[in-house]
C-alpha cells in the first residue's frame, strides 16, 4: 500500500531521519575524541562520511560536473572542515549536552542565509515554526546552565561550527540535485585532505584505534548518511525549512548525552521537547499552494510521473519509481501544494 505523503512532509521526515543520525552521534564524537586533536578528529569524522556515501552510490542520478567543483570546494572547506575542526575543539571545553543545544544555532544561521542568498519565502506558518523550535532549544539550554562548568571559548567554538554548517547548507542547495553519494564523497575528500594538512602543520595527536574506529562510525552514520538524508531533504524544501527542521538535532543530542551519563535536567527541558516537537509538527502541516507558472525547458534529475510535473512524456515500457533522463517540460500554469523543490524555486 502507498502512503499520500506530501511533498512538504516527505521533506520532512527525511530531515527528521538526517537530524536524528546526527543528534545521537553528537555527544559519542566528544567521547572519542578525548585527548586527540581537532583536526584528526575531524579528519576521521570525514573519512567515514566519504567512504559510507560511496557504499550507498546507486545508478541513476546525476554525477558532479567541473563546473559544480567549485562549490564543492565550499562545502569541503565550510561543512567537513571549519565546522568539525571547531566542533571537536568546542566539544573538548563544555559539556555534551550544552554542546548539542547550543547546535540549534545552525537551524537560525541557515534559514536567515536561505533568505537572503536564495531569496525562499519564509511566511509566518516557518518563521513560527523557527522561533519555536529555537525557543525550546532556548528554554533546554537555560534548564542545563548549571550543569557542569564552560568557558566562553567552548560555546563561541561551537557557534562557529553552526554558522560555518549554515553556510555548507547554503551553498549546497544547487547540489541538492545531484547524486548525494557523490557530492558527500566529494565534499568529505576536501575536508579530510584540508584536515590532515592542519594537523600535520599542527603536530595534532591521533586517538588510539578503538577511539578512532569509534569517530570513523560517527562520521560515517552521523555525517555521512545524515547528510545524504539532508541533501534529498534540500530537494524538496531548500535551504532554510531543512535547515530549520534539523533544528531538533541538537535535542536528540543532549537525550544522547544523557544516556551517557549527563543530567538531562526537569521541567525546563521537558517544556523545551514540547516547544520543538510543536514546532516540527508545523512543518509537517505546511501547504505551501498558490497558482503559479512552468515556462517550457529541458534538463536531467532524478523525477518521478506522479508527481505532476513529469506526465509529459511517457516510457515503453513503463517506468514506475524514480528514475533519471533527459527530459522536457511544456509550457503549463497550475495549483498544487509544493515545496521549495527543482520545479518551484522561488525569487522573492
Amino acid at each position: 500500500m502507498t502512503l499520500n505523503v506530501s511533498p512538504i512532509a516527505r521533506g520532512v521526515l527525511l530531515a527528521l531521519a538526517a537530524a536524528a543520525l546526527f543528534g545521537a552521534t553528537t555527544p559519542l564524537v566528544q567521547r572519542f575524541g578525548v585527548g586527540a586533536g581537532a583536526p584528526t578528529v575531524a579528519a576521521l569524522l570525514y573519512a567515514g562520511a566519504g567512504l559510507f556515501a560511496m557504499v550507498l552510490r546507486r545508478a541513476g542520478e546525476n554525477k558532479l560536473r567541473v563546473s559544480d567543483w567549485p562549490r564543492v570546494l565550499g562545502v569541503g572547506l565550510t561543512g567537513a572542515f571549519i565546522a568539525p575542526v571547531a566542533l571537536s575543539a568546542g566539544l573538548a571545553r563544555t559539556s555534551g549536552t550544552t554542546a548539542s543545544l547550543l547546535l540549534n544555532l545552525e537551524a537560525v544561521f541557515t534559514v536567515i542565509l536561505g533568505a537572503l542568498v536564495w531569496r525562499e519565502p519564509i511566511g509566518r506558518r516557518v518563521a513560527a515554526a523557527v522561533l519555536v523550535i529555537a525557543g525550546g532549544g532556548a528554554l533546554v539550554g537555560l534548564d542545563q546552565s548549571t550543569a557542569g562548568e564552560t568557558t566562553w571559548l567552548g560555546p563561541a567554538l561551537i557557534a562557529l561550527a553552526t554558522l560555518s554548517w549554515a553556510a555548507d547548507n547554503t551553498i549546497s542547495r544547487p547540489l541538492s540535485d545531484l547524486d548525494p553519494a557523490h557530492v558527500v564523497a566529494a565534499k568529505s575528500a576536501v575536508g579530510v585532505v584540508a584536515s590532515c594538512l592542519l594537523a600535520s602543520l599542527s603536530g595534532a595527536s591521533w586517538p588510539g584505534l578503538v577511539a578512532a574506529l569509534g569517530l570513523f562510525t560517527c562520521g560515517a552514520l552521523g555525517f555521512g548518511l545524515s547528510l545524504r538524508m539532508y541533501l534529498r531533504a534540500q530537494r524538496v524544501l531548500g535551504a532554510a525549512r531543512t535547515g530549520s527542521v534539523f533544528a531538533v538535532a541538537p535535542f536528540l543530542g543532549a537525550i544522547g548525552a544523557a544516556l551517557l551519563g549527563e543530567p538531562l535536567g526537569g521541567l525546563l527541558t521537558v517544556s523545551g521537547a514540547l516547544l520543538m516537537a510543536r514546532g516540527v509538527w508545523l512543518h509537517l502541516e505546511e501547504e505551501h499552494d498558490h497558482p503559479h507558472d512552468h515556462e517550457a525547458m529541458t534538463h536531467e534529475h532524478p523525477h518521478r510521473h506522479d508527481d505532476g510535473h513529469h506526465d509529459d512524456h511517457a516510457h515503453e515500457p513503463p517506468v514506475e519509481g524514480e528514475h533519471n533522463h533527459v527530459h522536457h517540460h511544456t509550457a503549463r500554469s497550475h495549483r498544487h501544494a509544493h515545496g521549495e523543490d527543482l520545479h518551484h524555486r522561488h525569487h522573492g
